[in-house]
């Protein structure tokens, strides 16, 4: 049912025009008082003294005593000057030195512009300046108002949609994934970890064996002479070294895919570590080491041998990608979350 009571009225305001100016100012040269104009010109009393005040210019008389005095022309400028320096003032302007920080850890750390929010809010950087959102930057690089441009943010590049045609009655080599717990697909629990190889040229040259641990995001990175199963073997009791401590408890499961490399991943159940195989032709499956993949190969190019990357830039990419804040564990760093974990066990 429509109000008939409603107290919304319509807004009839508009601005003085340079005629109700003149108007103005030939009705104060006549004396009359402000609430006599008012009614005259149609206008609030309000409204004729703030336009007396805006115009208002001292002179000196031929005595050289001062006067004030009206003028429809000054009052037009300083009107069009305010309407100039009115509204919001430019995003750039007022996070100029966030922006600039951000050019740099996009183009130098590759850190993409939500890590960088999220860092920056989460730890105070620039708790004294103004911050903007993650989609603000987005929009600033898409008006070219930065330095960065889109092809420096590799996760936006249009990626191929191309589809291969599944193959049927591939070999698996162990426990399916169906036999995980859902602890370890709900990422509740810590030790459960992903495995993954990445490829340079398309031969039997060297490969990168990786391992990404599901709720920190932890990345072990290392270089394998050869993409077979006793190559991948070795590299992986090369990474678990380190934690023979506690073994068990910070590798409680590995979930590979079902390649040929990982067919002796098995054997590694004898040491308390269960070994689970993906769905063929299921990536998805194994969600977290493909995008990190994906992150690696913003440094490590395909086509490129991975023999022609040195041990020196591998644990460079290692590192740089534990340091990076992550959204999804609150801008925390998975190196932080990881070693907060182990300490947890002990």
């Amino acid at each position: 049912m429509a109000q008939s009571n409603s107290s919304t009225e319509q807004k009839t305001f508009k601005h003085l025009s340079d005629a109700e100016r003149g108007e103005i100012s030939a009705y104060l040269n006549l004396g009359l008082s402000l609430r006599q104009i008012a009614k005259r010109t149609g206008r609030h009393p309000s409204t004729i003294s703030r336009e007396r005040k805006r115009g208002t210019v001292v002179q000196l008389d031929t005595n050289r005593k001062p006067f004030a005095k009206y003028f429809p022309d000054t009052a037009a400028r300083v009107y069009r000057e305010n309407r100039r320096h009115c509204g919001a003032q430019s995003v750039t302007l007022k996070a100029w030195h966030f922006l600039r920080y951000a050019e740099k850890k996009i183009l130098e750390d590759k850190w993409s512009p939500d890590a960088i929010v999220g860092h920056a809010t989460r730890h105070e950087a620039f708790k004294d300046s103004y911050i903007p959102a993650t989609k603000t930057i987005y929009n600033l690089i898409d008006q070219c108002k930065l330095s960065v441009r889109n092809i420096d943010l590799p996760l936006k590049l249009r990626r191929s949609t191309k589809k291969t045609p599944a193959r049927k009655n591939k070999r698996i080599h162990g426990k399916s994934i169906e036999e995980r717990c859902e602890s370890v697909d709900s990422r509740e629990e810590f030790g459960h970890w992903e495995i993954d190889t990445v490829l340079g040229k398309k031969s039997k040259d060297e490969a990168l064996l990786t391992l990404i641990e599901r709720k920190t995001r932890k990345e072990l990175l290392v270089r394998i002479s050869s993409k077979s199963a006793s190559a991948v073997q070795e590299a992986v009791r090369t990474l678990l070294a380190p934690y023979q401590d506690n073994c068990s408890a910070v590798f409680k499961s590995i979930t590979a895919d079902n390649g040929a490399e990982f067919s002796e991943l098995a054997a590694f159940e004898k040491e308390n570590i269960a070994i689970y195989f993906s769905h063929p032709y299921a990536s998805f499956e194994r969600g977290t080491n493909e995008r990190h993949n994906g992150m690696i190969r913003r440094f490590i190019k395909k086509g490129q041998p991975i023999h022609s990357y040195s041990d020196d830039l591998l644990e460079e990419v290692e590192t740089w990608m534990n340091e990076l804040p992550r959204k999804i564990l609150n801008y925390e760093t998975p190196a932080e979350m990881f070693d907060r974990c182990v300490a947890l066990l002990a």
